[in-house]
């Protein structure tokens, strides 16, 4: 039986993207026109990675997300699991902090904590989708959950 250790459920809300870019404020942050009309895309993407032989699952739901992740996102291989193993920690870390503090932000973006655990490995798949993710977010929503800027280059 398959144990669901990683499960992202994320439903970002098209009125509360507004309320969590004031958050942070990235001038750096380049956001191409491909990018831009990806972000303001609707409808509900859901991207699962899991199959058979693994016991952890991804499952992310978030408009636009896929059409980026085939877009913009680096391609795999471009980064090692290792680099993508030590940034999810990081953003992990900072995302679950988040969660636990609706009332300095915004619980619309930040409403479950996720489940990872450094000492596990999850493989290259599952870190590539969920630092994809992060990547996504962060630029998405204009976030920071580290000490860097969320670049795709």
């Amino acid at each position: 039986m398959r144990t669901f250790l990683i499960s992202i459920f994320i439903i970002a809300l098209i009125t509360a993207c507004s309320g969590g870019k004031s958050q942070n404020s990235n001038k750096d942050l380049e956001i191409t026109p491909e990018e831009q009309e990806i972000f303001e895309s609707e409808g509900q993407d859901t991207v699962r990675i899991g199959n058979d032989s693994t016991e952890y699952d991804i499952i992310i739901m978030d408009p636009g997300f896929y059409p980026w992740l085939n877009r913009i996102a680096q391609p795999r291989g471009y980064y090692s699991q290792n680099f993508m193993e030590n940034r999810n920690n990081i953003f992990v870390t900072n995302w679950n902090n988040r969660v636990m503090q609706p009332q300095t932000y915004d619980p619309n973006l930040y409403m479950f904590p996720i489940n990872y655990d450094p000492s596990t490995d999850y493989g290259y798949e599952v870190n590539y989708m969920l630092f994809n993710y992060f990547l996504y977010f962060l630029r998405k929503y204009n976030q920071r959950l580290g000490p860097f800027y969320p670049r795709i280059n």
